[in-house]
């Protein structure tokens, strides 16, 4: 079962922006990747198929799949590691989640499902499906 990673996407308004994000990050760099100060000791699990799934404006929102994990030293002789990303952003269910620093590891059964097996709610405005959500009607 692989191991996924979870971040927030501080600025981010929406999965749709931080597509547009990333499109323009990649075009920049040639690939899509986030650079985080510690690298995570699980590598093997997180490559076995794992995601990062992004919290946007207070809930995991979308999830990319983690291509590698790359450790480097910058000019100032700090390691960093940048999480490598596959270039599909996946919209996940919405699922509440509150603010942290730092990357944290989630598991397969604490992780949302994809909205194309959500169910229903994908045809809804964002908005409204979201204060739905928070009702407990969806």
């Amino acid at each position: 079962m692989p191991l996924h990673l979870i971040k927030l996407s501080v600025g981010t308004e929406s999965p749709e922006t931080l597509r547009q994000w990333q499109a323009y990050f990649g075009g920049l760099h040639g690939r899509i990747y986030h650079t985080t100060r510690m690298t995570p000791k699980r590598k093997a699990e997180i490559l076995d198929g794992g995601s990062i799934y992004w919290v946007i404006k207070g809930a995991i929102r979308a999830r990319q799949r983690v291509v590698d994990l790359e450790e480097f030293i910058d000019e100032e002789g700090i390691k960093h590691c940048r999480i490598v990303l596959d270039p599909e952003l996946v919209e996940t269910r919405t699922w509440p989640h509150r603010a942290f620093q730092g990357w944290r590891y989630l598991t397969e059964d604490k992780s949302p499902p994809d909205e194309k097996q959500a169910g229903g709610a994908e045809t809804l405005p964002e908005d409204m499906a979201d204060e739905l959500r928070e009702l407990g009607l969806i």
